[in-house]
């Protein structure tokens, strides 16, 4: 595509920032920003640091930030700090990060570099995504150079002022830690210089170091015709109760399926409060305005159908984990709330079953083989006696992982799901799990 027709298709596009706005994903800018999104298209970045081998939910926000920019016609690059991982970014942070040793960063990197490239078009034309590790340019860069070439342009009492060194300075921190806004502002030079990026995203919180960078680009781009560089934050989310958003029970809530499942992972949507749904289907999806006003609306007139959480679940379930994983957690779900079938059951991984069956009484057995229904039952504490048990099965109300069995039912280790767990069941809500050791 040429340059022309580039800026005549990139003049289509909407307004950046009047779409984040209307979608709570904006909370400020520098001046002049929205013109320029408007004049031409515009390199952005986002920066992530691996500081664990996953992103979390509250990693989408930036995310979405680069996704909403390359869908409004500009370029996005995702910037996975393998230098500023080596550091730690101090802001919102009451204490000082463990550092982490070469090998762990350099996994965490390539895992983190892996998730990123699932959200965003890396070949779509002049405005493909492009992805870009700091330890690229620092690698070669000594101590020595950096404060004479860098450090210099940028005054302590400058960086004394942001938020993240003066809430800081009771506790105390590291001079690594102190550093880190002048190592994340040399990221947003450097992709100035040799990549013509303007602009720099991220959360609310990371305001203070944004505008180093645009400070050391007015600093050392002097000899250039335009030596400004732009910032646009969005701010930090929030549960309706002013509580921490992206936190379960268990913890982060990952992208990696193995640190959270599919299931895990919908079932964190699926329960978040009608306030909360209303503003999370605007950030977290791509739905255009008319259709989540609809949504939103339909939702109003019957809440006990849950249509904003189910929408939501859905939508963000599909875009981390694809078709497969959304399907997986369905079936989760589904067997939950009471739709067991053998198959299903059988479907599930241990993590999912354990979390479906999470809280259900459970006994630990050496040996299933042979073992008849009636003293399964009573030996187990599934039922209070055998006599009991033999009750239930003439009244033919005692399943086996959801299928009903008799008094002449006798298990083998094929019953076993996978390999450890039998579900014994009375009636509907009467659950119990054999384990075997």
């Amino acid at each position: 595509m040429t340059t022309l027709s580039f800026e005549m298709a990139f003049k289509a596009k909407y307004n950046l920032i009047e779409e984040l706005k209307w979608r709570g994903l904006y909370h400020q800018d520098v001046p002049g920003t929205e013109e320029l999104l408007m004049k031409e298209s515009v390199g952005g970045y986002v920066g992530f640091d691996p500081t664990a081998d996953s992103l979390h939910i509250g990693n989408m926000v930036p995310i979405i930030l680069l996704v909403h920019l390359q869908k409004a016609g500009h370029k996005p690059y995702a910037l996975v700090g393998g230098a500023t991982g080596m550091v730690g970014d101090p802001s919102g942070k009451k204490a000082e990060r463990s550092l982490l040793d070469v090998d762990t960063l350099n996994h965490n990197v390539a895992c983190v570099h892996k998730q990123l490239q699932q959200f965003l078009d890396f070949d779509c034309g002049d405005n493909s995504a492009e992805m870009v590790n700091n330890y690229e340019w620092f690698k070669d860069f000594n101590f020595l150079d950096f404060i004479r070439d860098i450090g210099k342009h940028i005054s302590v009492n400058y960086m004394m002022a942001k938020d993240s060194v003066k809430n800081r300075l009771e506790e105390g921190m590291s001079f690594t830690e102190f550093s880190y806004q002048l190592v994340q502002g040399y990221d947003f030079y450097h992709l100035w210089k040799e990549k013509n990026v303007k602009l720099q995203m991220g959360g609310s919180d990371q305001w203070g170091n944004i505008v180093t960078g645009t400070e050391l680009i007015r600093r050392k781009g002097q000899d250039q015709e335009d030596n400004k560089g732009y910032c646009l934050t969005a701010p930090l989310i929030t549960k309706a109760d002013g509580s921490k958003f992206g936190k379960s029970e268990g913890g982060n809530v990952w992208l990696d399926a193995d640190k959270t499942s599919p299931y895990e992972f919908y079932q964190f949507w699926m329960n978040t409060s009608d306030e909360d749904a209303e503003r999370y289907i605007k950030i977290f999806t791509l739905h255009d305005k008319s259709f989540i006003d609809g949504l939103i609306s339909d939702h109003q007139e019957a809440p006990h159908q849950r249509a904003l959480q189910k929408e939501l679940a859905s939508y963000v379930t599909k875009w981390v984990h694809g078709e497969e994983g959304y399907n997986a957690a369905l079936a989760a779900t589904e067997i939950l709330f009471g739709k067991a079938t053998a198959e299903s059951l059988r479907s599930l991984s241990e993590k999912d079953f354990l979390s479906v069956f999470d809280g259900v009484k459970k006994s630990e057995v050496d040996d299933i083989e042979g073992v008849n229904i009636i003293d399964m039952c009573g030996d187990t504490g599934f039922l209070a006696s055998k006599s009991e048990a033999r009750r239930a099965l003439k009244e033919n109300s005692v399943s086996v992982n959801s299928d009903k069995v008799s008094e002449d039912f006798n298990f083998s280790n094929s019953d076993l799901i996978n390999g450890k767990y039998i579900l014994l069941q009375r009636g509907k809500k009467n659950k119990f799990l054999v384990v075997k050791k």
